[in-house]
């Protein structure tokens, strides 16, 4: 059968081009995230990619496991860590492209108990009785010494006066979805965790917000690693644009940022 002048050699270039390895990889980006973060985050690296068509594959843990992974080597474009300190910890160990750092996201912290507890609400604050509130059961947290959820409530409760009694208690976790999962299988009465975790959880129910002067403001900072890929700017960009600001807003956290578009 007769070919077209030149069609072998628009076969020879588009072959050429299918092997190369620039198209034969799919585009993706490695985002490491507090663990409070996945469902709200699941939601925006969907959008992101129907739009852009780079792929997200995050990895969600507390931000101090995360923070130390990266200073091990671990492959990450973006990290989001629940609090300052763990940002300010990978900065330091030159982890991190500190010009790209932004204050994104703000989030409450609060008491919860299993659904069907007998708990009603607690007024949360100075002289706060949370070890008597307890009883003989637990308190879920996250690490007090590293998960910032834990972080935060040690600081609320040393400040209220409840820490000394309630220490003992402590059912201590690695992140904190972990604590989350205890209370919601009744395995503890009691639980404290982000206001976003809690809403997101059928198996809980709220039956307190600590006040906010209680503890450091909960801020989530985000920013490019040091050795993260071109397509990371992009990333950032969208992460503070309009379409970001409605999905995170709809889990409950608090956007600090003005939207770009």
């Amino acid at each position: 059968m007769h070919r077209p002048t030149g069609y072998f050699a628009a076969l020879s270039i588009l072959l050429a081009l299918s092997h190369s390895p620039a198209l034969a990889q799919d585009k993706s980006l490695t985002v490491f995230a507090a663990a409070s973060m996945k469902n709200a985050l699941d939601d925006v690296n969907a959008a992101y990619a129907a739009r852009t068509g780079v792929r997200i594959v995050a990895s969600y843990a507390a931000s101090s496991a995360l923070a130390k992974q990266i200073e091990q080597g671990a492959p990450a474009d973006i990290f989001v860590s629940a609090d300052a300190d763990w940002m300010d910890y990978a900065i330091a160990k030159k982890t991190i492209n500190g010009p790209t750092r932004t204050n994104l996201l703000g989030n409450s912290l609060v008491l919860i108990a299993p659904k069907n507890s007998k708990f009603e609400k607690v007024a949360i604050g100075p002289g706060f009785d949370l070890a008597a509130l307890a009883g003989d059961g637990r308190i879920a947290s996250g690490d007090v010494k590293a998960v910032p959820s834990g972080k935060y409530a040690r600081t609320a409760l040393e400040k209220l006066g409840a820490w000394q009694a309630a220490a003992p208690k402590f059912a201590m976790t690695e992140s904190v979805r972990a604590a989350l999962a205890l209370v919601a299988r009744g395995e503890a009465p009691l639980g404290i965790v982000y206001l976003t975790d809690a809403k997101i959880e059928p198996g809980v129910r709220i039956v307190g917000t600590f006040p906010a002067n209680s503890h450091p403001t909960i801020i989530y900072p985000v920013a490019a690693t040091a050795t993260a890929k071109p397509e990371a700017a992009a990333y950032l960009t969208f992460l503070r644009s309009s379409a970001a600001k409605t999905i995170f807003e709809k889990y409950g956290f608090a956007f600090l940022v003005s939207p770009t578009t």
